[in-house]
């Protein structure tokens, strides 16, 4: 299990280091082996790592050669050293052993459709530093969380809605409509959660922000 965190801000300043550090620091139980941050001009991601594979050399954010392309991921990709093959083929090199890092070169060779070429269970936020446009993808089943909002032109996105809390504009302020729905059906329905302007990226679904 980690976590991943993030703002994208193209007007204003809220995308700071300090404000995605509280994020993170609202599930760093997630991920208690380490954590990184990456910041540019209009975005800042972060992730809380708990180490599974290529402990030594995974951390991220992590990118492709390029440096266009800045990955955080949450989960495992279960065929990843097949894929990764697949790349060395087509005549990528990596410096590490980790899955995150045959995914982050896989958005970067086939974009949104390595999605379809996915096994396994995740959520992850690509930040493209030459489009300055954000990706967010989510497994099929929804495993892995991802929760994003919306305020004032800012888009924020967590592996927890109460890493969103810790941004001064955001407020936990309940929908009466996602109650009714969990009192009904025992859970909002997708997207949308218990809480007003906080929703879920749906399973098998991806958003683009830019």
């Amino acid at each position: 299990m980690c976590g991943i965190a993030g703002i994208v801000d193209y007007k204003s300043n809220s995308a700071s280091k300090p404000v995605i550090e509280a994020m993170l620091r609202a599930i760093t139980y997630r991920g208690p082996d380490e954590s990184g941050i990456y910041i540019s001009p209009r975005a800042v991601i972060g992730n809380v790592r708990l180490s599974i594979i290529d402990i030594s050399g995974g951390q991220q954010p992590l990118s492709d050669p390029s440096g266009r392309f800045w990955i955080v991921f949450n989960g495992e990709i279960f065929n990843y050293p097949e894929l990764r093959e697949v790349l060395i083929k087509k005549g990528h090199n990596f410096k590490t052993q980790s899955d995150t890092e045959v995914l982050v070169q896989l958005f970067a060779k086939f974009g949104k459709d390595c999605l379809s070429m996915l096994n396994g269970q995740f959520a992850f936020a690509i930040w493209d530093k030459l489009k300055e446009e954000l990706f967010i993808a989510r497994d099929r089943i929804g495993i892995r969380p991802l929760f994003y909002n919306i305020t004032g032109n800012v888009f924020s996105f967590a592996s927890e809605i109460k890493s969103l809390f810790e941004q001064k504009n955001i407020s936990p302020e309940f929908s009466h409509k996602s109650l009714s729905q969990i009192y009904t059906f025992w859970t909002a329905i997708t997207p949308g959660t218990a809480f007003k302007n906080i929703f879920e990226l749906s399973p098998g679904h991806y958003l683009t922000y830019n």
